[in-house]
């Protein structure tokens, strides 16, 4: 996938991008992420890229000039481009599995105020959140979404297990977790665990994930419950003994 950023932060990237699985699945060449400056593009001789609001109002606003000039020169034109806003949807598994299906994405960060909306309506920009709540710009949440969405294309984890087990995308909390050693400051990892019965681990952390999303996420867990899909006969014993209780 090739992905190309558009920011006035261009620095806040580096540390992110390069490293980690991220990092790694662009050395690989199945990432391929480009971060643009819009700064660079300012006809400004001070490479101004924001300008107050028409009607008042506190805060800056992103200024047409340098935002297009800037998605013309990267190609933007009839591409899918993601405008980071609290406005739009909230990421969830089945955008992200949706924008992971793309060739080629670009993402506009907007900072302090956002951006003029002549910039989001003439490029038909996508708006999207990760939340409901505000950050001073856009680059955090870009970040977010490509870290999302990039786990989700194919050899940018190391195995397929990881991600059909993960938290959210199995349907269920992720279930504890344990290292070495057995025993530490009077703590000790469940027996069940180490014992090298595959089965009853299993099943200890279906019961366990089961446990902790009806606890913790109970909207998620009634999703499970309606669906049901693909259970084991001792998997659905496990079920039929929580829901007893």
């Amino acid at each position: 996938m090739k992905i190309t950023i558009l920011t006035q932060f261009p620095e806040m990237f580096v540390p992110v991008l390069g490293e980690s699985i991220l990092g790694r699945a662009s050395k690989q060449g199945i990432l391929e992420i480009s971060v643009k400056d819009v700064r660079d593009y300012s006809a400004d001789r001070h490479r101004k890229t924001d300008d107050t609001p028409f009607g008042g109002g506190a805060g800056m606003l992103m200024a047409p000039q340098p935002a297009f000039d800037a998605l013309k020169d990267v190609g933007a034109e009839g591409k899918r481009i993601i405008y980071m806003s609290p406005r739009g949807p909230v990421l969830d598994k089945k955008i992200a599995e949706d924008l992971a299906k793309e060739e080629e994405l670009f993402f506009l960060c907007g900072h302090y105020e956002g951006v003029d909306q002549r910039i989001i309506d003439r490029w038909n920009m996508e708006e999207l959140s990760i939340g409901d709540y505000i950050l001073t710009g856009g680059e955090l949440a870009c970040m977010v979404v490509i870290d999302c969405i990039s786990r989700l294309i194919p050899g940018v984890l190391g195995s397929s297990e990881s991600l059909s087990e993960e938290s959210i995308y199995s349907g269920l909390l992720e279930y504890d977790q344990y290292t070495k050693p057995r025993e530490f400051e009077g703590m000790e990892v469940p027996e069940v665990l180490y014992g090298g019965n595959h089965r009853l681990i299993h099943l200890w952390q279906f019961e366990n994930s089961l446990r902790l999303t009806r606890e913790r996420r109970p909207d998620l867990f009634e999703k499970f419950l309606e669906k049901r899909e693909g259970l084991t006969k001792d998997e659905k014993k496990v079920l039929d003994r929580i829901l007893s209780e």
